[in-house]
């Protein structure tokens, strides 16, 4: 049975006007139960990370300063986000629930978190709708624990998981593998274990053989405790941020692909939802929840 992180603070609010689709957080579980995919018992609230736990990954004086609300002007820009005290608690909310998702995966063989994929965020600063990183944190915690002694990071969203890259880039007991677009978001790339940049425009066939090319060998060749999988939909061609020209049935088909081969190899796999700025909000939860659904399919 699959288990799925969401709680409603998910949906925080924005100033009208503000571009990120919070409304997705609602629309995605709400699908979900009615069409039967899964039962509102798969749900879990998390429970949000504590102070401790922050600290595990990120800095302590930009915890204080993200906690306290004076980070700079410029500070606050690069996150994308108006600060105020609820949107840190709707962090930290998510942040848990990745973390949860991560044991659960250990033990159901697949959990999934409504929100999270926040892989912009460095140890010392937030970026790009990013104020901490769910991935690095879920991956710290798995590994101080004990549970795991190699972690695998799948990230497919369109933008490179530059702040994941970073945190990770000295730490050979976590992979990290982005494939994205080469001329978006962040312009400045950071180093992964392995990177693949697209060109704008990439269809479904440049897409899925780029992939083919690496995720089927890297599987393999680290041969990981866990995968964690940032599943952004922002690659899809109706996306105003991605600049692919990917399908909905193509960003399926890659999902498939990276569930169906975790799944046979009995790898256990956290997705997080990423990005995804479709102008049509129910494009953005139909790719998100073709995620879930093959999930369900192949861990039942």
């Amino acid at each position: 049975m699959i288990r799925i992180a969401w709680n409603d603070q998910y949906a925080h609010p924005l100033p009208d006007g503000h571009r990120f689709p919070m409304e997705k957080y609602t629309c995605i579980p709400e699908q979900l139960v009615h069409e039967g995919t899964v039962e509102e018992a798969q749900f879990f609230s998390p429970t949000p990370l504590t102070d401790r736990q922050v600290l595990s990954a990120h800095d302590a004086h930009y915890w204080d300063k993200l906690c306290q609300g004076t980070l700079s002007r410029q500070e606050e820009r690069r996150t994308g986000f108006p600060w105020s005290p609820a949107l840190v608690d709707r962090e930290v909310m998510i942040m848990g629930g990745t973390v949860q998702c991560a044991r659960y995966a250990l033990e159901h063989g697949v959990a999934l978190n409504v929100a999270g994929g926040t892989h912009h965020a460095y140890r010392d600063r937030g970026e790009g709708f990013c104020l901490l990183n769910d991935i690095a944190l879920a991956a710290t915690a798995l590994l101080d624990e004990g549970h795991i002694q190699r972690a695998l990071v799948v990230d497919l969203d369109v933008h490179q998981g530059n702040g994941t890259a970073s945190m990770f880039a000295n730490d050979d007991r976590v992979m990290t593998f982005s494939m994205h677009g080469a001329g978006n978001y962040p312009m400045h790339k950071e180093q992964s274990d392995v990177d693949v940049a697209l060109s704008d425009g990439a269809d479904d066939g440049a897409y899925l053989r780029a992939m083919g090319e690496h995720w089927p060998r890297l599987l393999d060749e680290v041969k990981p405790d866990v995968v964690f999988y940032q599943c952004g939909v922002d690659i899809l061609e109706s996306d105003k941020l991605g600049r692919l020209s990917v399908s909905e049935e193509g960003c399926k088909e890659r999902d498939r692909q990276i569930l169906q081969r975790c799944h046979a190899n009995d790898v256990p796999v956290v997705c997080t939802m990423g990005g995804g700025y479709s102008p049509d909000i129910w494009q953005i939860v139909e790719a998100h929840c073709n995620t879930f659904r093959i999930a369900a399919h192949l861990w039942g």
